[in-house]
């Protein structure tokens, strides 16, 4: 008889405002049940501190530099969902999915780097940890991203939606997942595609006192500078990291608008945006040998009205966008219940990973274990 695990994941996005909270209760393969979403804000100086500090992390030896900082903040980070884990009021028993803040992600470098204390946590919560997920991965030829796929197929079992069709996931960075098969995990197909919402969200936080342009609100009484637009997609079809598999946010940056007033620089990156996303979905769907038409949308970005919009002007009519909400799976929290759900895996010694999600050499195993 197959055990069911009780499950927390924790996720903190690249926005690096807060943390979304997901338990579960999973076999850790083909079964879940939702008990409880929540989200918890950052406070002011962790979100001021995450953005400072991934602003000067550029390349491996920033790492080295920026020591004491990484420490300092990943020392609050940790204590943060440690306080999260008490509220909670979670039983013994349960499995923590901690995936920590990303600071810095460059495959080709063997990094992968989460700010994010596995011991700390459980020292501070005496719960079994599981966090570093993507280390194995990159050290089996990954790429250490997206590690979703998996989560993503079960979705699909569970909520019986109709096959072939195909995630997209915008986040910080846009990502897909296209699902065949109901029973083959290899056949399981994932990449990152782009920028999401980082260049959006990074000139407005640059910008304003905003954190995220809200619905759209702001791109769509802007205007697009054509020209600077123009130069930015001839620039990115010409780009020298074309056969990337997956992104960091600071792989894309916004000084091309550089002048350009607030309103008028978010449309120009929101367009800009929504063109790479539409051109490389497509071009992903036209490479599958199944005729995709459906696809799911999640994630934070998929509430920016405006930017979906303009992706659906960048896709064939014959193409359907559907939010993942309407099957009533909130498109906010798929991740951390994604890592609740990796965790369980982890523990059971399973992939959490393949060739055709990640690009390693073989089904790659789980995050460190920190048990009591």
């Amino acid at each position: 008889m197959q055990k069911n695990w009780i499950s927390l994941g924790l996720m903190s996005g690249t926005s690096g405002d807060g943390v979304d909270a997901s338990i579960i209760e999973t076999n850790g393969i083909d079964q879940y049940h939702l008990i409880k979403d929540k989200y918890y804000e950052y406070d002011t100086n962790i979100y001021k501190d995450i953005h400072s500090l991934k602003e000067k992390i550029h390349k491996n030896e920033h790492l080295e530099i920026y020591k004491n900082e990484m420490n300092n903040l990943e020392r609050k980070i940790s204590i943060f969902h440690a306080k999260i884990i008490k509220t909670l009021n979670v039983t013994d028993e349960t499995l923590i999915g901690f995936h920590g803040q990303t600071i810095y992600h460059n495959p080709k470098e063997k990094i992968s780097k989460q700010l994010g204390n596995g011991k700390l946590l459980n020292q501070l919560t005496n719960k079994n940890v599981v966090f570093d997920f993507r280390s194995n991965d990159i050290l089996n030829g990954g790429q250490g991203a997206p590690l979703t796929p998996i989560f993503h197929h079960l979705v699909c079992i569970q909520n019986k939606i109709n096959l072939p069709v195909c995630f997209l996931n915008i986040g910080g960075i846009a990502n897909i997942t296209i699902i065949k098969d109901r029973n083959n995990l290899s056949e399981l197909y994932s990449r990152d595609i782009g920028p999401g919402n980082c260049l959006i969200d990074s000139w407005v936080r640059k910008n304003s006192n905003k954190k995220f342009d809200i619905d759209g609100n702001l791109a769509e009484i802007g205007t697009r500078n054509e020209i600077i637009f123009e130069q930015a997609q001839e620039l990115y079809m010409h780009r020298s990291n074309k056969q990337k598999l997956s992104y960091d946010t600071n792989d894309f940056d916004v000084s091309f608008v550089r002048g350009l007033s607030l309103e008028d620089g978010v449309t120009t990156l929101t367009d800009f945006t929504a063109c790479i996303i539409g051109d490389e979905l497509s071009l992903a769907l036209k490479n599958s040998k199944e005729k995709i038409k459906n696809i799911l949308l999640c994630g934070g970005g998929r509430k920016n009205k405006f930017l979906i919009k303009k992706i659906k002007e960048n896709l064939s009519s014959s193409i359907n966008l559907e939010l993942i909400d309407k099957y009533k799976i909130d498109g906010d929290f798929i991740e951390s219940q994604a890592f609740a759900f990796l965790a369980v895996r982890s523990v059971m010694k399973l992939p959490i990973s393949f060739p055709n999600t990640t690009g390693c050499r073989k089904p790659s195993y789980g995050g460190k274990i920190i048990r009591n």
